[in-house]
Formats: structure tokens, C-alpha cells, sequence
């Protein structure tokens, strides 16, 4: 199945950095020429990985691929805090971590497995009175989120440099990794931010599926 088949279609992205989700959808709307294009889940600016966005009549499907297992691998820095949790913001607190034993850091990730509450952050596309949360804190405005529950099947480390510390989750629907940053910096008592974020896997589809906004538009 092509992208411009009439009936509709999925498309694997492998989301470059930077590029908003609304970025990629927008782009290959005007190359593929389709009048419905959606995508099925957001991913940040400042992340990369697995973008399903489904055209014609597969844009139906949409709900159905956001509810599927998700799985990411990324970067954090302990010790360091941004309002953001991410790269997004200037880093705004600083805690020394050399009291930190490697055993505390693999053992802190046992307390986010399950079903948790998670308090999104507060620069996140998440409406709030009718304007999104990012809108208001981007001007430093008060922006209060509710905890909303979610499930961590796997969060575990792979590789510790620190003050860097590589890991792997797969999780829900819902599920901020940001969030989940701030809460692990937060159980050590350091703080930590997030420097980086792949999406790897939506259910059964994967990453090395997906293709580049580039290799898309060169075979169309």
C-alpha cells in the first residue's frame, strides 16, 4: 500500500529533532497531496523515533494506534533541573550527586513500575481552560495540571556515566517521560532532567520500520 493510495494508508516516520509532530503531518499533507492525514501520538520538538500517521480512511484507526504500548530509550542528568524537565529551558537548580552509589540509581527505577499517578509537566500540549499548558508557561504563568494514572510495564538502566544515565521504558498511553525524569531526579533526592528522547516502538510497529521524511518524499 502506497501513501496516496485512496483508500488510505500508514506511514512509519522516524521523526527528525526539532521538527514538531504538526511539522511532519503538515509536510507530507502538501507532498502526498491527501486531504486527511493525521498522526497517532505526539512527540516533542526535542525528541526523535516512531511517528504512525494514517491518511484517508485509515485516519479512523488513529485512537486505536495512540492506545497501543509505547517504548522509548533515552538520556537523563542528575543533579540538574529545568522548569521543562527537558533541553526546552535553561537549567534553573544544581545538586551535587558524588554521594550517589550506582545501586541506589538501578534500584530507584523499582518504585516506577506499575500502575502510578503522574503529574504531567507543565509545558506540554495539554489544554487547560481552553489554552495549552505550554502557551501559559512558555510566559511564566501558574499552570496547574491533575495527576492522572498511568502504567510503566519496564523503566530500567542501561548504562551509567555519570552524571548521564541511559535508560529504557515501555509504557502506556499517557505516560509523560519528562515526568518520569523529574519524579527518578526527585526519589534521589538530586533532581534530574531529560537530554534525550527516542520513541522506539507504538504496539507492533517499530522504529526500524519507519522511514525518514526524506526517503518518504524521494520515493513519491
Amino acid at each position: 500500500m502506497t501513501p496516496t493510495n485512496p483508500e488510505g494508508t500508514v506511514i512509519l516516520v522516524d521523526k527528525p529533532l526539532e521538527w514538531t509532530s504538526f511539522d511532519v503531518v503538515k509536510k507530507l499533507k502538501y507532498f502526498l497531496k491527501v486531504k486527511k492525514i493525521g498522526h497517532a501520538g505526539t512527540l516533542d520538538p526535542l525528541a526523535t523515533g516512531l511517528l504512525v500517521l494514517c491518511t484517508g480512511k485509515m485516519t479512523k484507526q488513529i485512537e486505536k494506534y495512540q492506545a497501543q504500548e509505547k517504548e522509548y530509550t533515552g538520556k537523563l542528568i542528575l543533579g540538574k533541573t529545568t522548569p521543562s524537565f527537558d533541553l526546552e529551558t535553561e537549567i534553573d537548580s544544581e545538586t551535587d550527586i558524588t554521594h550517589l552509589e550506582e545501586r541506589e540509581i538501578y534500584e530507584a527505577t523499582q518504585q516506577f513500575t506499575g500502575l502510578i499517578d503522574q503529574t504531567p509537566p507543565a509545558f506540554s500540549a495539554i489544554k487547560v481552560k481552553g489554552k495549552r499548558a505550554y502557551e501559559s508557561a512558555r510566559k511564566g504563568e501558574a499552570v496547574e495540571l491533575k495527576s492522572r494514572q498511568i502504567e510503566i510495564s519496564l523503566f530500567e538502566v542501561t548504562e551509567t556515566k555519570l552524571p548521564e544515565v541511559t535508560f529504557r521504558v515501555v509504557c502506556s498511553k499517557g505516560t509523560y517521560i519528562r515526568s518520569l525524569v523529574r519524579d527518578f531526579g526527585q526519589a534521589l533526592g538530586v533532581g534530574a532532567y531529560m537530554s534525550e528522547l527516542r520513541r522506539t516502538r507504538i504496539g507492533e510497529f517499530t522504529v526500524e520500520q519507519a522511514q525518514t521524511i526524506e526517503e518518504i518524499t524521494a520515493k513519491t
